[in-house]
């Protein structure tokens, strides 16, 4: 599955800096409006701990982790819907995308250039809102750009957010994440070791962000583990065992007899496949079996 997450916001509010935090790609991040002109496409990998615990569970050769497209698109103005700034553009681009990471200003920072008068994530989120919806009724597109899923960053430190905004996401239940950009991108660079030694967090929130735009479209993830590789695959929630046979190979879609499964956890537990196998663990699951997330799957098709 090609999946992309476009990064929108108005311009100067992070959506370049998160972009290259994210991606490790190096990309024109000059502080005024509009150097990103073209939109920035990187793929990143989904970190994933059950793909780490497998492949050292079957001494596996390799590991291969799901990905994600981000697209860093130009920054949108009032009257983009109209062809202002870069607007035609930027909306194109956000169509191709699957979801939309909304990048909201809340941190302060005067050597960083505003285009708004003040410092409002609501404003900002209204604006975007705005302009899609105006482009939406001008358009005879399948998929409207108001109807895409939307995860709302909100760019700062969290006591430089006001509650009531806060308050604002949680009451509309808009699925939000408190991000400092500047502050993880200038971690990302740094190890492990490195972020302990400076007393920073071991995991960074950008992975929580990768793996939350993941949720966002509504993916699940299975499992195929052994000594050559262990490798996690993506498929949409409430997907048939034979999908899931699909996305390996075309053939075990069409050819599909069964599938074995195992939750992932309780494999570990077992100490392997075959001790699963032998303590009556693996389940044997036909075409109408929904795949769970976590799923450790074999599957059974003819030749």
């Amino acid at each position: 599955m090609s999946l992309s997450i476009g990064i929108v916001g108005l311009p100067n509010v992070g959506k370049s800096t998160l972009f290259q935090a994210i991606t490790k790609k190096q990309i024109d991040r000059q502080n005024y409006p509009f150097c990103t002109i073209d939109p920035n496409i990187g793929v990143v990998t989904v970190p994933d701990e059950r793909v780490d615990k497998l492949a050292e569970l079957t001494n596996s050769a390799r590991k291969i982790y799901t990905t994600i497209k981000f697209v860093d698109i130009a920054g949108l103005v009032e009257g983009a819907n109209k062809g202002e700034g870069l607007g035609n553009k930027f909306l194109a681009n956000i169509r191709e995308t699957d979801a939309i990471v909304y990048v909201l200003r809340c941190f302060k920072n005067d050597k960083i250039i505003n285009t708004q008068p003040k410092i409002d994530p609501l404003n900002e989120k209204g604006i975007l809102d705005t302009e899609m919806e105006l482009k939406d009724l001008e358009s005879d597109a399948e998929q409207l750009l108001m109807d895409k899923p939307r995860l709302f960053l909100l760019n700062g430190k969290k006591e430089e957010i006001d509650q009531s905004i806060i308050d604002e996401f949680e009451k509309n239940n808009w699925k939000y994440l408190i991000l400092d950009i500047l502050s993880e991108f200038d971690s990302a660079s740094l190890s492990v070791e490195e972020r302990k030694e400076f007393d920073l967090p071991i995991e960074l929130k950008l992975n929580k962000l990768i793996k939350k735009s993941y949720d966002l479209l509504d993916l699940i993830t299975f499992l195929t583990t052994g000594p050559d590789e262990t490798r996690a695959w993506t498929l949409r929630k409430g997907s048939l065992a034979p999908r899931a046979g699909g996305v390996i190979h075309t053939d075990f879609e069409k050819n599909f007899v069964k599938a074995e499964v195992i939750n992932w956890q309780k494999l570990l537990e077992a100490g392997g496949l075959s001790r699963a196998r032998e303590q009556g663990l693996i389940r044997t699951e036909g075409k109408e079996y929904i795949v769970q997330d976590g799923d450790v799957i074999e599957i059974k098709a003819n030749a």
